[in-house]
């Protein structure tokens, strides 16, 4: 296989997990509700005030607990099971082209290099 065509396959098969294994997921409930203003652009003027009256600020504030994290990588790696397990069934290719038309509109990934050298590896 020519490297482009790899690349190309890589990069429509990374955007269709990403958009039928991760997106309606918890992260969604993550996403919901009101978006804090902030004058400075980086919410460095931004603050969550707690119910023992703490005021954090919002890059030391954290978004959802532990117990949320593992519901949410549940629930993700279950889906991402289920598409490996499922993506050789006609029916469920049939699927994967609908949702296709919606990741195909995503941009282009990039390699990460920062995740790579988290995992130790170079290509």
């Amino acid at each position: 296989m020519k490297p482009a065509d790899k690349d190309r396959i890589a990069a429509s098969l990374a955007k269709l997990m990403a958009v039928m294994c991760v997106r309606n997921t918890g992260l969604e409930a993550l996403h919901a509700g009101i978006v804090p203003v902030t004058r400075t652009g980086d919410h460095s003027d931004v603050f969550v005030l707690d119910a023992d009256g703490r005021k954090i600020p919002w890059a030391e504030a954290s978004h959802f607990d532990d117990e949320q994290m593992r519901s949410l990588m549940r629930e993700i790696v279950n889906r991402l099971y289920t598409f490996h397990v499922s993506c050789d069934d006609p029916d469920f290719l049939a699927q994967t082209e609908k949702w296709m038309a919606v990741a195909g509109k995503w941009d282009e990934p990039e390699l990460d290099r920062k995740f790579l050298g988290a995992i130790k590896y170079e290509p």
